[in-house]
Protein backbone atom coordinates (compact mmCIF):
# COMPACT_ATOMS: atom_id res chain seq x y z
CA UNK A 1 0.00 0.00 0.00
CA UNK A 2 1.70 3.11 -1.20
CA UNK A 3 -1.29 5.32 -1.82
CA UNK A 4 -1.71 8.83 -0.48
CA UNK A 5 -3.75 9.26 2.67
CA UNK A 6 -5.66 12.18 4.14
CA UNK A 7 -5.04 13.00 7.76
CA UNK A 8 -6.85 15.67 9.74
CA UNK A 9 -4.92 16.71 12.83
CA UNK A 10 -5.71 19.01 15.73
CA UNK A 11 -2.92 19.71 18.21
CA UNK A 12 -4.03 21.26 21.51
CA UNK A 13 -1.40 22.37 24.03
CA UNK A 14 -2.80 21.88 27.53
CA UNK A 15 -2.32 23.92 30.69
CA UNK A 16 -1.03 27.14 29.13
CA UNK A 17 -2.53 30.57 28.35
CA UNK A 18 -4.47 30.94 25.08
CA UNK A 19 -1.95 33.29 23.44
CA UNK A 20 0.86 30.82 24.15
CA UNK A 21 -1.23 27.97 22.75
CA UNK A 22 -1.63 29.75 19.40
CA UNK A 23 2.12 30.38 19.20
CA UNK A 24 2.78 26.68 19.80
CA UNK A 25 0.16 25.61 17.25
CA UNK A 26 1.77 27.96 14.73
CA UNK A 27 5.07 26.09 15.21
CA UNK A 28 3.35 22.83 14.23
CA UNK A 29 1.65 24.41 11.21
CA UNK A 30 4.98 25.88 10.07
CA UNK A 31 6.35 22.33 9.76
CA UNK A 32 3.37 21.33 7.63
CA UNK A 33 3.99 24.34 5.38
CA UNK A 34 7.66 23.38 5.00
CA UNK A 35 6.92 19.69 4.36
CA UNK A 36 6.14 20.01 0.66
CA UNK A 37 2.96 17.99 1.20
CA UNK A 38 -0.46 19.20 0.11
CA UNK A 39 -2.38 20.61 3.07
CA UNK A 40 -5.28 22.80 4.08
CA UNK A 41 -5.39 24.77 7.33
CA UNK A 42 -8.94 24.92 8.70
CA UNK A 43 -10.31 26.67 11.81
CA UNK A 44 -10.26 23.54 13.97
CA UNK A 45 -7.73 21.24 12.29
CA UNK A 46 -5.21 20.94 9.48
CA UNK A 47 -5.72 18.37 6.71
CA UNK A 48 -2.60 16.82 5.19
CA UNK A 49 -2.30 14.66 2.06
CA UNK A 50 0.62 12.38 1.27
CA UNK A 51 2.20 8.95 1.65
CA UNK A 52 1.32 7.25 4.95
CA UNK A 53 4.87 6.99 6.34
CA UNK A 54 5.70 10.57 5.38
CA UNK A 55 2.55 11.96 6.99
CA UNK A 56 3.05 9.91 10.17
CA UNK A 57 6.64 11.18 10.47
CA UNK A 58 5.30 14.71 10.07
CA UNK A 59 2.78 14.06 12.87
CA UNK A 60 5.67 13.05 15.14
CA UNK A 61 7.72 16.08 14.08
CA UNK A 62 4.75 18.39 14.73
CA UNK A 63 4.51 17.15 18.29
CA UNK A 64 8.26 17.61 18.78
CA UNK A 65 7.94 21.17 17.44
CA UNK A 66 5.20 21.89 19.97
CA UNK A 67 7.34 20.60 22.83
CA UNK A 68 10.27 22.61 21.51
CA UNK A 69 8.07 25.72 21.49
CA UNK A 70 7.20 25.25 25.17
CA UNK A 71 4.31 22.80 25.38
CA UNK A 72 4.44 20.40 28.32
CA UNK A 73 1.39 18.34 27.39
CA UNK A 74 -0.56 17.87 24.16
CA UNK A 75 -3.95 16.55 23.21
CA UNK A 76 -3.71 15.35 19.60
CA UNK A 77 -6.89 14.46 17.70
CA UNK A 78 -6.48 12.74 14.34
CA UNK A 79 -8.78 11.45 11.61
CA UNK A 80 -7.25 9.20 8.95
CA UNK A 81 -8.66 8.23 5.55
CA UNK A 82 -6.69 5.44 3.88
CA UNK A 83 -7.37 2.96 1.06
CA UNK A 84 -5.62 -0.13 -0.27
CA UNK A 85 -6.89 0.64 -3.79
CA UNK A 86 -6.44 4.35 -4.49
CA UNK A 87 -5.05 7.69 -3.42
CA UNK A 88 -7.05 9.84 -1.06
CA UNK A 89 -7.18 13.50 -2.08
CA UNK A 90 -8.38 16.63 -0.36
CA UNK A 91 -9.99 17.71 -3.66
CA UNK A 92 -12.22 14.62 -3.68
CA UNK A 93 -13.84 15.87 -0.48
CA UNK A 94 -13.87 19.64 -0.90
CA UNK A 95 -13.07 20.44 -4.54
CA UNK A 96 -16.63 21.35 -5.46
CA UNK A 97 -16.64 23.96 -2.68
CA UNK A 98 -13.44 25.73 -3.71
Amino acid sequence: MNYNINLAIQVLPLGIPKDEAYRIIDAAIALVQQSGLKYQVCPFETVIEGPYDTVMQLVNDMQDACYGAGAKELLVNMKLHRSVEKDMAIEHKTGKYQ
